[in-house]
């Protein structure tokens, strides 16, 4: 079976309308993979099955995908690598063996998670690719956005930026650029 890979993602941005009291929030960052392979020519064959896990040959979950021919495997953890193989299957329930195996290393896309301490300080943290230098970008009117500070992200996959002239303003919005 030949598999074919799509990726989905998202990319974050972060928004607090008046940050006056201690407030803190994630933003998800659902990944997934879609996979596609070609439908099997054997007359017999009724559907399939995808195995999966995060070992080479070590497969830990099963999803049957019926006679379809792609699947989209949601929930995807950044910077995992996961493994996938497929079967085929008659009416019996008889399956094939394992086709041959394509892996996946899911990307750190980049994240946001914000805090504001009751100090009124407001607190960035940032995820992404190890190396990557984001600019951290306020605004009031969401049409004016300002450069006030930048973060690379470290060895982690995070870094940090806090906003010590939060406190000035009465509505502040964030995002990330880079």
């Amino acid at each position: 079976m030949g598999f074919t890979r799509v990726l989905g993602g998202i990319f974050s941005f972060a928004l607090l309308h008046d940050p006056v009291q201690a407030l803190s929030a994630t933003i998800p960052l659902g990944q997934s993979v879609t996979l596609a392979w070609n439908q099997s020519t054997d007359p017999t064959v009724t559907g399939y099955n995808l195995y999966y896990g995060g070992a080479s040959g070590t497969y830990t979950n099963m999803i049957n995908a019926g006679n379809a021919t792609n699947m989209t495997f949601p929930g995807l953890v950044g910077g995992t690598t996961y493994y996938f193989a497929a079967t085929t299957y008659n009416s019996s329930g008889i399956q094939s063996p394992f086709s041959g195996e394509v892996s996946y290393t899911v990307p750190i896309l980049p994240g946001v998670q914000f805090r504001v301490t009751p100090t009124r300080l407001f607190i960035l943290t940032v995820t992404g690719p190890i190396g990557h230098t984001y600019n951290i970008q306020a605004t009031q009117d969401f049409i004016t956005w300002t450069v006030i500070g930048t973060v690379t992200v470290g060895a982690s996959g995070s870094s940090s930026f806090t906003d010590t002239n939060a406190a000035s303003f009465s509505r502040r919005f964030y995002r990330t650029q880079g």
